[in-house]
């Protein structure tokens, strides 16, 4: 069939078409994104961080996602292989977020001091040998 004729099938642009399935190596990399995600909502929430700041590839902005709105877009990935466009906030403060690899570094320090602190670990602090 011709690609001009009125009755061959053509593509359908008015469908939105399916994002191939996740990898295996892809959907373990997005659940340990939703792992570190809990881990920096439960560290930082409390200090009045309110999510996350990622630099969009796509307009060359940052975009200011609060901690919910992270998690749905990560669970939505893992079940449809793509994030749908969401409302960003209004007029955020950028005071307000932090980017991953700062949530990171601070979920770090975090467990090097808690570790430092255990009792019987044998490194710093108050358990610190004398020498």
């Amino acid at each position: 069939m011709s690609p001009f004729d009125d009755d061959a099938p053509g593509p359908d642009f008015d469908s939105p078409s399916d994002p191939p399935p996740l990898s295996m190596e892809e959907r373990a990399g997005v659940l340990d994104d939703l792992a570190e995600l809990e881990v920096f909502r439960t560290l930082l929430e409390p200090t009045g961080i309110k999510g996350i700041v990622v630099d969009c590839p796509d307009c060359d902005e940052e975009h200011h996602v609060d901690w919910a709105l992270m998690q749905a877009n990560l669970r939505q990935l893992l079940e449809e292989g793509q994030t749908g466009r969401h409302e960003p906030p209004f007029d955020p403060d950028p005071d307000d977020y932090v980017s991953w690899d700062y949530a990171s570094g601070y979920a770090d320090g975090v467990a090097a001091v808690a570790e430092r602190e255990e009792p019987g670990s044998g490194r710093g602090g108050r358990h610190a040998r004398e020498e």
